[in-house]
C-alpha cells in the first residue's frame, strides 16, 4: 500500500492575498527539514500539503518527528492512498488501520468529501466503512463524542486517503514570514524559551551571546550552543555571535557605582546587540525578561535599558511566571541543559543591592567614566561567529 504524509496548514489559511507566500515559505522550510530523510515529492492543494516518498528507504518516522517541529503546521499524519472507490477504500482500511485499532477500545469514522462528484455523501461513507471496521474488530465500539481513534476518509480530486488520528503540529507561522530578529541568549531557562516563542511567530533568528572568560568557561559557551540546537530544531539554522565581554565588565566594575553594575552591563549589551543586528539585517532584539522576576527586570530598569537602542525590543515572556516558562522549556527539551551549573556573564560582578528604580539620568551619570564607543568597537571586532542547526 502506498503511504504519504498529509500536512494541514495552521493560521496561515487566514492570510488572504498573502496566503501563497506563507504556504511557499512553509514548503521551503519543510523541504530543508526533510532534506536528509530521503527522496520525496511535495505539493499543495486545498489547504493541505502532500509529501510522497519516492524511495522505499525514506525515513518515514524521522520525517514525521521533524515535521512536528515545523512552525506553520496545525496537524499532520500518515495516510494510505486509495482509489476513489469505496471497494478499494474498504479493502485497504483493515490492514492499514490494524495496529492502531487493535490498541483502541472506541472509534468513530469521519468523511471529508472535497470532491462533490463522489457518488456517496459523507454519512454514507461513514456508515459503510464503520460497519466494515466493526465486523473486523469485534472488540471495538462506536463513540462519536470522545473516541480513542478517529478514522478519517478524505475524498480529494484525484485520490482518496484513509488516516487515523491527526497529530497536533507546532502551530504558529512559518519561520521567515515575519522577518529576522536577534535573541540575546544566556545559559538560563528564559532566553531559549523567548527565542522559541518568537520563531513560532515567523521570525528568523540570529543569536548573540556574551562570554566573559575566565569568569565564564568554555562549558558555558557549549551549553548555549546546545540550547540553540534545541531551538533550531523548530526555527531552522541560527547564526550565533559570541561577543567577548570580559574587558567591558571589568571596566564597569572599576568605574561605575556597584548598585548600577547590572544596569550598565545590560545597557552595554543592548548597544552591542543593536550594532550586530543592523549588520545582519535583524529588525528587532529579543530578550527573555519577565516583569519583576529579578531586580534588573522592574519596569524602570527595563525602561533605562531600552533607551540606548533605536529598534524594537521584543519580550515574549514579559507576562509569564516562572512555572509557565519552565513548562515551555521542558516542552522543547531545553530545561535539563539550562539548569546545568555553568553560569553566564550575567552572574559576574553581581551587586549586593542592585538599583531597582533607576532613572535615565542616573544611569548616564553612572557610566560617564566609560569609553563606551571604544569598548563596543573592540568587542564587536573580536566577535566570533558560527551557525547552529
Amino acid at each position: 500500500m502506498k503511504e504519504i504524509i498529509l500536512i494541514k496548514n495552521g493560521e496561515l489559511v487566514l492570510k488572504g492575498l498573502n496566503r501563497n507566500n506563507f504556504e511557499d515559505t512553509l514548503i521551503r522550510n519543510i523541504k530543508k527539514r526533510l532534506a536528509t530523510c530521503g527522496r520525496f515529492e511535495i505539493k499543495k492543494a486545498q489547504s493541505t500539503i502532500y509529501i510522497t516518498p519516492l524511495d522505499e528507504d525514506f525515513a518515514f518516522d524521522e520525517a514525521l518527528n521533524r515535521i512536528g517541529k515545523v512552525f506553520g503546521i496545525a496537524g499532520y499524519c500518515r495516510a494510505c492512498v486509495c482509489e476513489k472507490d469505496m471497494t478499494d477504500i474498504i479493502s485497504k482500511s483493515v490492514p492499514y488501520l490494524a495496529d492502531t485499532l487493535n490498541n483502541a477500545r472506541t472509534f468513530k469514522v469521519e468523511a471529508k468529501r472535497a470532491d462533490k462528484r463522489f457518488p456517496l455523501k459523507s454519512p454514507e461513507i461513514c456508515m459503510q466503512l464503520g460497519g466494515h471496521l466493526l465486523e473486523n474488530f469485534s472488540h471495538l465500539r462506536v463513540d462519536v463524542h470522545n473516541p480513542d481513534v478517529t478514522v478519517t476518509v478524505e475524498i480529494r480530486d484525484y485520490n482518496a486517503f484513509i488516516r487515523a488520528n491527526q497529530i497536533h503540529g507546532a502551530g504558529g507561522l512559518p519561520v521567515g514570514t515575519a522577518g529576522r530578529a536577534s535573541i540575546l541568549i544566556s545559559g538560563g531557562i528564559d532566553s531559549p524559551v523567548a527565542a522559541w516563542c518568537m520563531a513560532k511567530r515567523g521570525l528568523e533568528l540570529n543569536a548573540i551571546h556574551f562570554a566573559s572568560p575566565p569568569y565564564t568557561s568554555l562549558r558555558a559557551e557549549l551549553k548555549v550552543k546546545q540550547l540553540l540546537e534545541k531551538v533550531a530544531a523548530y526555527s531552522g539554522t541560527i547564526r550565533l555571535a559570541i561577543v567577548p565581554f570580559t574587558e567591558i565588565q571589568e571596566e564597569i566594575a572599576k568605574n561605575c557605582p556597584e548598585d548600577f553594575f547590572t544596569l550598565v552591563m545590560r545597557r552595554m549589551m543592548m548597544r552591542i546587540s543593536e550594532k550586530l543586528s543592523r549588520e545582519r539585517n535583524s529588525l528587532a532584539l529579543i530578550t527573555g525578561e519577565s516583569l519583576g522576576q529579578v531586580a534588573s527586570q522592574t519596569l524602570p530598569a527595563l525602561t533605562v535599558t531600552d533607551t540606548v537602542v533605536n529598534m524594537p525590543v521584543l519580550r515574549p515572556l514579559i507576562g509569564m511566571d516562572k512555572d509557565e516558562i519552565v513548562i515551555i522549556s521542558r516542552k522543547i527539551d531545553a530545561f535539563d541543559i539550562s539548569i546545568q551549573p555553568y553560569e553566564d556573564c550575567c552572574t559576574v560582578f553581581t551587586p549586593k543591592h542592585p538599583k531597582t528604580r533607576p532613572t535615565i539620568e542616573q544611569c548616564e551619570e553612572a557610566e560617564k567614566n566609560l569609553d563606551i564607543d571604544g569598548l563596543i568597537d573592540k568587542a564587536i571586532a573580536a566577535t566570533v561567529y558560527s551557525f547552529i542547526d
